[in-house]
């Protein structure tokens, strides 16, 4: 199969999957990859919000393909059939961004509480593994695929009251690191058929976070608008100078 992709990194006619997309972070990829002319097949497990986020991007770009489906990516086998409905209803998967996260963390290292690290495993590293495992053969059968990991400088440089995110945020990296060596080795002695890419940002801000704290500087910050613009940015160079990489949107620690 083709990807909808071509030489400029256009996006018209494309079709990607992404995942946690009912957050601000996610409705400003879906707008983005809309307005580029992608299909938008969108996943989050919060029904109405997912809803609404699908609504805005089909609102703001009319014509444009935006579906949502209430996904469980903790079960395997519901991120499997995900990736299987994609692909046999559009013909093709070109993309897959992993935007589903979250957040704990403690005033000190003491005070860890590793209640903390069974969601953060949950949420940060298994839902990585289920959505690579699950869409790495349709990504390759694209021609072009991406899988997009979004991750936090953190990983690289961990505090003491970020120990259980940044621990599971570097596990994640490393298995989309793996998914990257995967591709490499399926092109052989030719170019990788996907790449596998990890977005590395301090924390995100949106306009809402703005209005709640106009004093705030939120230096380093990533907005979701330029998330979303590296997001659709992984298309622009071919896949073996994009496969294992990880690309800094904010100044390295």
């Amino acid at each position: 199969m083709t990807t909808g992709t071509n030489g400029n990194g256009l996006l018209e006619g494309a079709v990607v999957a992404v995942a946690g997309a009912a957050g601000p972070a996610g409705r400003a990829t879906l707008l983005r990859l809309a307005e580029a002319g992608a299909t938008v097949v969108a996943a989050d497990a919060d029904a109405a919000r997912l809803a609404e986020a699908v609504d805005a991007a089909r609102y703001a770009h009319g014509g444009a393909t935006v579906t949502g489906d209430t996904v469980d990516l903790l079960d395997l086998d519901a991120a499997r059939a995900w990736a299987d409905r994609t692909e046999k209803e559009f013909g093709r998967v070109d993309g897959l961004v992993h935007l589903v996260g979250g957040w704990r963390g403690s005033a000190t290292f003491a005070e860890t509480d590793l209640a903390d690290w069974d969601l953060l495993e949950k949420l940060l590293i298994r839902t990585v593994q289920h959505t690579s495992l699950a869409f790495e053969g349709p990504l390759a059968r694209s021609g072009n695929g991406r899988y997009v990991l979004v991750s936090a400088a953190g990983a690289s440089k961990p505090t003491a009251g970020n120990a259980a995110y940044s621990a599971a945020k570097a596990a994640a990296e490393a298995w989309t690191l793996a998914l990257a060596d995967s591709f490499r080795k399926t092109g052989g002695e030719g170019a990788p058929p996907a790449a596998a890419t990890i977005l590395i940002v301090k924390a995100l801000v949106h306009d809402a976070m703005r209005a709640e704290r106009p004093q705030a500087k939120f230096a380093g910050f990533t907005d979701v608008k330029d998330l979303a613009e590296a997001v659709a940015g992984v298309w622009k160079k071919p896949a073996q100078e994009v496969n294992g990489t990880r690309q800094w949107l904010t100044p390295q620690p």
